[in-house]
Formats: C-alpha cells, sequence, structure tokens
C-alpha cells in the first residue's frame, strides 16, 4: 500500500514539481515553490500521505484558476476580418475589382452605395453620406462632396462616390486602429496574481523556519511538517474561489467579466474616462424637438413624416418614427423627389411639403431670405410647406437615463479622476459633460487620442479604467488596465478588446462592476491574510516538533476549509443581498 501511494505521488506530484522549476528557470517565484519543496520532501522521506494531500489542494486550486482565467481576446482578429478589402479602382479600361493592398497613391477608387471606403483619400465626384461610426463613435451620418477627405472603413450610405487615394490601404486609418489594438494587446504588462504578491514574502519565510527547524532538531520529518503546513493552499484557493464567486454575481447583474484578473484589476482602478456616444448617450439621434412657426407641431411632423417614409436615410427613420410614436395620421405622399443625402420634396395632404438641410431648402427655394436656427450642439432639418417655413426640425444623442447618478457614484466610490473623451466635436462634448458634472473633458478625438491619454495617466501612476462601445474606443480599451464595453448591441470588436462588457447597455451597471471587483479583492485578501496567519502559527509549532507531517496535512485541510467558506461569501452582495 505504501508502494502504491508512492507511486501516486510521484506520478501526480512530477509534472507540479516540473512546472515549477521551469517558472523558477525564467525567474518566476510564485506560490507554488513551497508547494513543490513538500512534494519533494515527502517523497524523500517516505511520507506519501502528506504529499498528496498537498498535491490535491493544488490540483483543485489550478482547476479553480483555470476555470476563472477566461478566454483571450479577439479583438485583432475581429477587426481584420472587418477591413476593407477590395476596391474598385478606376481606368482607361473602365475600371476593375483590385485588393486593397494594390491601391496607389493618387488611384481613383469608384465606392459603390453599401461599400467602404477602401483607403483614405478625398472625394473628387459626387456626394453622398458616410457612416463613420466605427472610426469616431458617432451615430449621424457624414454628409461629403467633392473636396472633402474620407477615412477607410466609412461605409457610403446613399450615391456611388469617386475618391482620389492619398494614404495607402496599409497607412489609412482603419490599419492605424488595427495597430494600435495589435500594439497595446501585446505591450500590455501582465498584473501580478494576489497569490504570487503574497507569496513574494511567505516563501522566503517558510523556508526560513524550515531551516532554523533543522538547525534546531536534525530531524527531516519537522522540516517536511513545516513545509506541508506552510503550502499555501490558502494562496492557491482563497483568490480563485472568490473571484468566481465575483464572477457569478456580475453575470446575474448583466456583467460579464472576461477573466478572473479582471474582477482583481477593476477593484484597484483610481481613474476612469468615458466616452461619450453609445456609452453616456444612448448612441442613436432621437428627434429632440419640434420649433413650429407657421403650423401647429403635430401638424409639421405629419406633413415631414408623410415625404419621409420612403426614404432610407437615418434621420428620416427618427422623424416617422416619432409620428407613429404620437399616433399621428398617416398621410399617403405623391409626386416624392429625393436629393439624396440633402433632402426630399412631395404632396401631403394637398400642401407642398419639403424637409432637408439649409443648403437644400434654399436651392428649393431660391427666393427664401431667412430660416431661424438655434440650439448649439443639435443637428437641424427643415420643414417647408407651401413656400414658407414650417419650422425646424432638431435631433440629438440623449443622455442615458442614469448616467449623471452614475458619475456621481464613480466619485462616492473614491475614484479620483473621471474624464470624458470623445470623437463628437469639443462644444458638444462640453455641453453633455456639463450635465452629467465632469469637468475633465476633450473632443475631436481620435482613436489613438483616446489610447495615449490612457498611457499618459497609466504613466502618472493611475490605475485607468475605459468605458467605450464602438472599434474606435478599441485601441484604448486594450490598453488600459481595465476596458469596460457597452454591448447590449453586439459591439463585437470593442467587446473583443474589452476586459469587462456591459451585457445592458446600462452605465449604472459600471460602478456595480467596480463595488463587486472591491468585494472581491477584499475578500480575497481577507481569505489569504486569515489563511497564512494560521499557517504561520502552525510552522511555529511544528518547527518546534508538536506537529506531525500527517496532522499538519490535516490541519491544513481544515484551514483550507475555512479559507474557501470565507471566499465563497464574494458570490453574495453584503449581507447576502444581492
Amino acid at each position: 500500500m505504501q508502494w502504491l501511494l508512492m507511486g501516486l505521488l510521484v506520478g501526480l506530484g512530477a509534472p507540479l514539481v516540473w512546472r515549477t522549476l521551469v517558472g523558477m528557470a525564467h525567474g518566476e517565484f510564485a506560490a507554488d515553490v513551497v508547494a513543490s519543496l513538500a512534494i519533494i520532501a515527502a517523497v524523500a522521506l517516505g511520507q506519501p500521505i502528506p504529499g498528496l494531500v498537498v498535491v490535491l489542494m493544488q490540483r483543485g486550486g489550478e482547476l479553480l484558476e483555470r476555470r476563472a482565467a477566461g478566454r483571450a481576446s479577439r479583438a485583432v482578429e475581429l477587426l481584420e476580418q472587418s477591413a476593407p478589402r477590395t476596391a474598385h479602382r478606376l481606368g482607361s479600361g473602365g475600371g476593375a475589382d483590385v485588393n486593397v493592398d494594390e491601391l496607389l497613391l493618387d488611384d481613383l477608387v469608384l465606392v459603390r452605395p453599401g461599400a467602404l471606403i477602401p483607403a483614405d483619400g478625398v472625394v473628387e465626384a459626387g456626394s453622398s453620406h458616410l457612416d463613420t461610426a466605427s472610426l469616431t463613435g458617432e451615430p449621424v451620418p457624414a454628409r461629403v462632396q467633392p473636396g472633402d477627405q474620407v477615412a477607410s472603413g466609412s461605409i457610403n450610405q446613399e450615391s456611388p462616390l469617386t475618391v482620389r487615394i492619398t494614404a495607402l490601404a496599409s497607412e489609412s486609418q482603419y490599419a492605424r486602429i488595427v495597430a494600435l489594438v495589435r500594439s497595446a494587446e501585446a505591450s500590455k504588462a501582465p498584473i501580478q496574481r494576489l497569490a504570487d504578491r503574497a507569496a513574494v514574502w511567505f516563501t522566503p519565510l517558510t523556508l526560513l523556519v524550515a531551516a532554523v527547524a533543522w538547525l534546531m532538531s536534525g530531524d527531516p520529518l519537522r522540516v517536511l511538517s513545516v513545509l506541508v503546513v506552510a503550502t499555501p493552499c490558502p494562496l492557491i484557493l482563497a483568490t480563485p474561489v472568490a473571484v468566481i464567486g465575483g464572477l457569478n454575481r456580475a453575470a446575474r447583474h448583466g456583467i460579464l467579466f472576461r477573466d478572473g484578473g479582471a474582477v482583481e484589476r477593476i477593484g484597484e482602478v483610481d481613474a476612469v474616462i468615458l466616452d461619450k456616444t453609445g456609452t453616456l448617450t444612448e448612441g442613436m439621434p432621437t428627434l429632440l424637438d419640434i420649433r413650429p412657426l407657421s403650423l401647429p407641431a403635430d401638424e409639421v411632423l405629419t406633413l415631414a413624416a408623410a415625404i419621409e417614409r420612403g426614404s432610407g436615410h437615418l434621420l428620416a427613420r427618427t422623424v416617422v418614427s416619432a409620428a407613429d410614436h404620437r399616433g399621428l395620421p398617416r398621410l399617403i405622399p405623391t409626386d416624392v423627389r429625393e436629393t439624396a443625402g440633402r433632402g426630399v420634396r412631395g404632396i401631403a395632404g394637398g400642401r407642398d411639403v419639403a424637409v432637408g438641410s439649409l443648403a437644400y431648402v434654399r436651392a428649393e427655394f431660391p427666393d427664401l431670405t431667412e430660416l431661424p436656427v438655434d440650439g448649439v450642439g443639435a443637428v437641424h432639418a427643415h420643414v417647408m410647406v407651401d413656400g414658407q417655413p414650417g419650422g425646424p426640425l432638431v435631433w440629438a444623442d440623449q443622455l442615458r437615463p442614469g448616467a449623471a447618478e452614475a458619475v456621481t457614484e464613480l466619485r462616492q466610490l473614491g475614484v479620483e479622476r473621471v474624464a470624458l473623451r470623445s470623437g463628437d466635436s469639443g462644444e458638444n462634448s462640453r455641453i453633455l459633460a456639463k450635465s452629467v458634472g465632469i469637468t475633465d473633458v476633450a473632443g475631436d478625438q481620435r482613436p489613438e487620442d483616446k489610447a495615449q491619454e490612457v498611457e499618459r495617466l497609466e504613466a502618472e501612476g493611475h490605475r485607468v479604467l475605459m468605458v467605450g462601445d464602438g472599434t474606435n474606443d478599441a485601441p484604448a480599451l486594450a490598453t488600459a488596465r481595465v476596458g469596460v464595453a457597452l454591448a447590449a448591441q453586439g459591439a463585437g470588436i470593442s467587446a473583443e478588446a474589452a476586459d469587462v462588457v456591459l451585457l445592458r447597455d446600462d452605465i449604472a451597471l459600471l460602478p456595480l462592476a467596480i463595488r463587486i471587483g472591491r468585494r472581491t479583492l477584499r475578500i480575497a485578501k481577507q481569505s489569504i491574510g486569515v489563511g497564512l496567519g494560521l499557517s504561520g502559527a502552525a510552522m511555529i509549532a511544528a518547527a518546534l516538533g508538536y506537529v506531525p507531517p500527517i496532522a499538519g496535512a490535516l490541519y491544513q485541510e481544515a484551514v483550507d476549509v475555512a479559507v474557501i467558506l470565507n471566499a465563497v461569501r464574494a458570490s453574495r452582495g453584503p449581507h447576502g443581498a444581492e
């Protein structure tokens, strides 16, 4: 029986010892050094039972850690899959489809509706609207016409464009985003595990006590007893058990931590950078106001919705939706004529109705002298009825419910710095920031600007959490100590670049995620402290000869059970509440 147990100990313990030796050869002195020494001593002294207890605890801890580890990010892979791949290059023969890598400076390309801009360039012919949300995060399409610069990765929405290439595909905006995310993930320093940080001082202490026991008695069994009771099972078990509890509690609230390390890191953050569009705001333009001039507001909206029903423009859909939401009558329009990306005109309810930009209505009604417009930072369209201003329609990206309260709660949690960084204009960003109580704000931010801001704060000693929802936020999310993505709408690339995903687009979940991380970290530290304290007391007793190896193994089992029961509390809220 003794030989069977010894063979089992050697078979199970050898891989653990080998991994520890390999780690030590690479300068990694983690929590399992003492466990490996205990296994070696148990084999050398013919004491398989204490050695097997150590092996079982070590194996159990590893299984728990793997369960909490999660999976690696696929952000770069998703970005590359979504990148422009082909372009229709124009030439003397009429044009041909080519790989984007074959494009040269000053090539002319045709970008059809629904196609991606293949490389950075300038519009030579045509006008349309571009969906630039993946680059800027802004939901309102940007109108472009000859002379305007366009960035790779933007989606042409309406009309064909002829674009002259000004940067190679490998040097264009989308390629820079891919490179930023790849660089951030490669350079992000690994965070030392909580258990390994404690092992830095506990392991030398154990070896010192074992050496003193040997010098005092010359009895190798005392040394084995010291190693067995000092085997850092509290280190091995406390953190993964607490982390799994924190992961489960967070998941019940719609918070997905990518791995156990993110639970530890989020509990330590002291600076938060927030994106604006889609994070603090809803991320979609909403018809905010109708400012009637010559007709009642409902009549202006009824007429506008009638001629907008056939349009595929994003803002047109919001007009129709607003009219339907108010229960307004649906008029059947006739003689509808749309100028792509500019405006639409037709007959509704026997009246001549036009809806469009300022330039559009002035072109349609050249005798028009003045159109009143107010509302800083808003998007406007003008409704003309029988040649007279009916009133402007005003859109804005609405603030998420609870956004201001979430910012206040972050400060109550002790977050030293809360900042807003947005791809939207500085003016719009400042207005929004003021409404939620943020004073540290910057607009017109490119993806690389956000990533550099994270790097700057980290260099100053801050532990930064970045919150975003779009492709343009991916570099900053990957760079930050903790990246948090709002992903209820399926923001795949930002979700993959992030460490934490809020499965509901509810910014109020952010303070809750931090609270869960802090409580999990506090419980793990508490379990480690109590466990190591009990192990330390047992080491002294073992060194004095009061604890034989088998009794030490049983004692260590009791300590492990106490540590696990305490760590399980992380799966519940304070006092058992959710």
